[in-house]
């Protein structure tokens, strides 16, 4: 079953018409901190859990909405939830960026450095280390440049990002959870991210 999708502009027009929209943000916690769709909830992609989506949604028929950046991600969760069972998901084009590129309500919160921004930056770092210690110190480094290079690879094939998924849990990129707020985020310690977008 294919995952069908909804513009920014739809969904928007469906919430000014007073129907009942439920949508779900799939970036991790410090992503959503940063900019988020004033009424989505925050549920991190690798604390996706369909069951409990389903036991939270009470039998609903409209349809789920998914988000996350620039629409990868919610891709991959509504083929999650699709699987699941779920038959009724919707990812919105474009994301987040596309949403907020549109002129639509957001919530701004602390800048921070995007994810994708942060696997660049050490992907990059891992690679320049290796070629400066392999000519420097010993040729054996080298074979750090080659398996930064072949994770790379791999990611671009699989569409999924192991380093992604490790600078996801870093501290930097964990928000606490206050209580007065937990409707807007699943499990705001636990960040993830399949992929980098």
């Amino acid at each position: 079953m294919s995952v069908t999708s909804i513009s920014p502009q739809q969904l928007s027009q469906a919430v000014q018409s007073g129907r009942k929209v439920e949508l779900i943000d799939v970036r991790t916690p410090v992503e959503f901190r940063e900019v988020h769709v004033e009424f989505a909830r925050n549920v991190p992609l690798d604390q996706l859990d369909a069951a409990k989506i389903a036991a939270g949604r009470n039998g609903a028929t409209e349809p789920l909405y998914v988000i996350c950046r620039s629409g990868n991600r919610a891709q991959q969760a509504c083929e999650k939830l699709i699987a699941a069972g779920h038959g009724n998901v919707v990812s919105v084009e474009g994301g987040t960026q596309a949403w907020d590129q549109a002129g639509l309500p957001v919530v701004r919160g602390q800048k921070t450095i995007s994810l994708e921004r942060q696997v660049r930056i050490a992907a990059g770092s891992l690679v320049l280390v290796g070629a400066l210690l392999g000519y420097f110190a010993h040729p054996y480094w080298i074979g750090l440049s080659a398996f930064v290079g072949a994770g790379l690879v791999f990611a671009g094939i699989t569409d999924t990002c192991g380093m992604g998924l490790m600078l996801a849990r870093m501290p930097w990129n964990r928000v606490p959870t206050p209580s007065s707020d937990s409707s807007k985020s699943c499990d705001a310690n636990a960040a993830g991210a399949s992929c980098c977008r």
